[in-house]
């Protein structure tokens, strides 16, 4: 058995005569830190709760930590992690409300979660807010605990859906130090951004442009492949190319 805890085969997904998804096809290994970037309408959000379990593709093959997205959906959502950028934390809860929710949700025990959460609490430094509301938090705060809320159960993969949006550098930059964290310790990241400097920071990167992937490789091998310095100007190679098509 190979090394693959994300495979896809010509997996497509339509709304009536729309096609959001187009027969994309690719692998992602056990640790890797992988891109999947695009800009807004791309397919990205659409690809991704396929590979949740949370959306039925239309037609095509992919198996997400052994499970088929057809037929095991609900064993899929047991085995990941998961993060939005526009939905992770309920702003109503305590800090340890949301995370004795969500670890009760991914089938951790009493014990497990008490454990859990504290060293989660101490490790963010956010003893001071544990029993506040998530709505006072610092936009960054929130990101970084709804992160650790995602794998508090040791997924193995967790899916990241534009994660940093709306922060400040210096915090989007501790964010991807968490995501390698995570990546040493085995958990495979896969993660959605419409930023292309953060590509720089994958393992492998895709780059999906109206439901194609137009190009998947390292950063490294992308930049030498179209000529150019930087995953931006990749980027917006493979746009033009389509306007001008």
């Amino acid at each position: 058995m190979d090394n693959y805890v994300i495979h896809t085969e010509n997996l497509n997904k339509t709304f009536g005569k729309f096609v959001a998804v187009n027969n994309i096809t690719f692998k992602v290994g056990k640790g890797e830190i992988f891109g999947f970037l695009g800009a807004n309408g791309a397919g990205k959000t659409t690809a991704i709760k396929m590979l949740c379990g949370l959306l039925t593709p239309t037609s095509g093959k992919a198996t997400v930590a052994g499970f088929d997205v057809f037929k095991q959906s609900e064993s899929i959502k047991k085995t990941i992690g998961y993060m939005s950028q526009k939905f992770s934390l309920y702003n109503d809860l305590t800090v340890w409300e949301n995370i004795t929710l969500y670890a009760g949700i991914y089938g951790l025990s009493g014990k497990e979660i008490k454990e859990r959460g504290s060293a989660l609490i101490k490790n963010l430094e956010i003893e001071d807010y544990a029993t506040k509301l998530v709505e006072g938090l610092p936009l960054g705060f929130k990101q970084k605990l709804a992160f650790s809320v995602a794998v508090i159960h040791n997924p193995q993969i967790v899916f990241l859906d534009e994660p940093t949006g709306g922060v400040d550098p210096i915090t989007r930059r501790q964010f991807w130090e968490m995501i390698y964290q995570a990546s040493e310790r085995g958990t495979t990241v896969f993660v959605t951004t419409h930023y292309m400097d953060e590509a720089e920071y994958c393992d492998r990167v895709s780059i999906m442009v109206d439901g194609v992937i137009e190009a998947l490789d390292t950063p490294k091998m992308l930049k030498e492949q179209f000529k150019v310095a930087s995953m931006d100007e990749v980027f917006l190679h493979l746009a033009r190319n389509v306007v001008e098509k």
